[in-house]
């Protein structure tokens, strides 16, 4: 029997007129009479061995009696050289003769030279072209354009101008799903919650889905697209268009470029500054703020982490010999887990009696608390004086891109002058807030916020509900370290 493969990508097709049927049609003249057995791969890339219909061909080679293939040209095989050598190589070894359209393949040391050269250039042609395509994409975003329509939620895409608009029904979920965030209503609380409120009012997503998953939730409210910058060039894409085709184990994960290397494009925005900074504020601290609820209240819930395996502790109802008993555990049975755990499972009543304990001891003695207050501050002023350095970097930077998109042509002067002013604003409050945290270093007075910890600890002996140490617990402890026989309190 004779095989033909046929294989095409849609770029190949538009450019050099490859197509499915008129490779078949010449293999098949090659070939003269049959029977044949096709093998077409459409819209895959050269560079990939593991393609669905070349993979059935060489297993069918193994198991059936195949003794012609029939290619209309070696680059259709593979357009890298080790990949055709690889499978030609197969091909010699099962008794199958290899027949070419456009081109001769002689089992000569002559022939096998000129296959060997026609590989090398079509790998190298195929590299050039990638550069190319990667140059001139770099090139229109420097311009200002976006390449292509990243269907975003809250937008539509302009393909004429490469520009994003706002799509009105769509835009007014984006500022639904932000506000319900920032301001949470009764019912409504937390990512999960407005995931599960919009799936009641029966929104679709942007692909028509009638079910809200919560991490799309989390990707629009993490969005800097929203208040009107669209970052190019953010992430590292290379190599993944072929996931599809690989094993879990080789799949290629998304990278983030370094920042520096980003390309900001000034688009509508549909979320203010303001909110969308508070918004973020409140997306990293969202474990803690909003941990899983359940009929049993867990006291540690959101602070708990494993000091083996690393994942987080969460509480949970077991029952042995028809008592009830509640435990920390780190197993996660959920579907998509990382990390399943390592195991660790300890009495809630042991474990939170030992960090209150150590959290009262600490809080009882006047001197220690002021030591653990002023360590607190400190680390708190410490941390933001960080965060509003590293925000400062990132708006010099931002300047400076805008200047350059503005003298290379890919800015509208009106569009520089609000977006530099709107950056100069933002560079003048990082900068008042870090005077501010300056000038209280230098008085080294006391915060007005150790007045209310302090009128707490007078009555401190008094009894604390449920709700008074959970509230005390998160106000001063950031998280717990879960070890083999010792528990590690990192604080605020």
């Amino acid at each position: 029997m004779k095989a033909i493969y046929a294989r095409v990508s849609t770029e190949e097709q538009a450019k050099h007129g490859y197509s499915l049927n008129g490779q078949i049609a010449s293999c098949q003249a090659k070939a003269g009479e049959g029977p044949f057995e096709i093998y077409t791969d459409e819209g895959v890339s050269g560079e990939l061995l593991d393609r669905p219909a070349l993979r059935q061909l060489r297993e069918d080679i193994r198991g059936k009696t195949i003794t012609h293939v029939i290619c209309y040209d070696p680059d259709r095989l593979s357009r890298k050289l080790m990949n055709q050598l690889i499978v030609t190589e197969e091909f010699d070894k099962c008794g199958v003769e290899l027949v070419f359209v456009n081109g001769d393949y002689a089992k000569t040391p002559e022939g096998q030279l000129f296959y060997s050269m026609r590989g090398a250039i079509a790998e190298f042609e195929k590299a050039k072209i990638t550069e190319r395509m990667g140059r001139g994409r770099l090139e229109k975003a420097r311009q200002g354009k976006i390449l292509k329509n990243y269907q975003l939620y809250g937008y539509n895409y302009d393909p004429e101008r490469g520009q994003i608009v706002p799509h009105p029904e769509e835009a007014a979920v984006v500022q639904l799903i932000f506000d319900l965030f920032v301001n949470p209503r009764p019912g409504i609380e937390g990512i999960n919650g407005i995931a599960k409120y919009l799936t009641q009012l029966n929104i679709p997503t942007k692909r028509g889905a009638k079910v809200w998953h919560r991490q799309v939730v989390r990707q629009i409210l993490g969005n800097e697209t929203y208040s009107g910058t669209f970052y190019q060039n953010r992430w590292q894409t290379e190599g993944m268009f072929a996931n599809k085709y690989k094993s879990i184990d080789d799949k290629i994960s998304l990278k983030e470029r370094p920042e520096e290397e980003w390309i900001p494009v000034p688009c509508p925005a549909i979320i203010d500054e303001e909110t969308f900074t508070k918004a973020a504020q409140l997306l990293a601290a969202s474990r803690r703020r909003w941990s899983k609820q359940s009929k049993h209240a867990y006291l540690l819930s959101g602070m708990l982490r494993c000091g083996h395996c690393g994942n987080t502790l969460t509480g949970e109802k077991t029952k042995y010999w028809g008592r009830e008993n509640y435990v920390y555990t780190d197993r996660k049975n959920y579907s998509g887990a990382k990390q399943k755990g390592c195991g660790r499972r300890i009495s809630c009543e042991t474990l939170d009696c030992a960090v209150m304990g150590a959290l009262m001891t600490k809080l009882d003695d006047p001197d220690a608390l002021r030591r653990f207050y002023k360590e607190s501050s400190s680390d708190d002023a410490a941390g933001e004086r960080k965060v509003l350095d590293q925000e400062l970097s990132r708006l010099h930077q931002r300047r400076a891109r805008l200047l350059n998109l503005y003298a290379d042509g890919g800015l509208q002067l009106a569009d520089v002058k609000q977006a530099l002013k709107d950056n100069d604003l933002n560079q003048a409050e990082c900068r008042h807030r870090l005077e501010m945290l300056a000038d209280n270093e230098i008085e080294g007075e006391p915060a007005d916020d150790e007045k209310p910890l302090q009128s707490m600890i007078q009555d401190w002996h008094q009894q604390l509900t449920f709700a008074d140490q959970q509230t005390l617990l998160r106000t001063y402890i950031k998280e717990i370290i879960v070890n083999d026989n010792e528990l590690t309190i990192q604080s605020f």
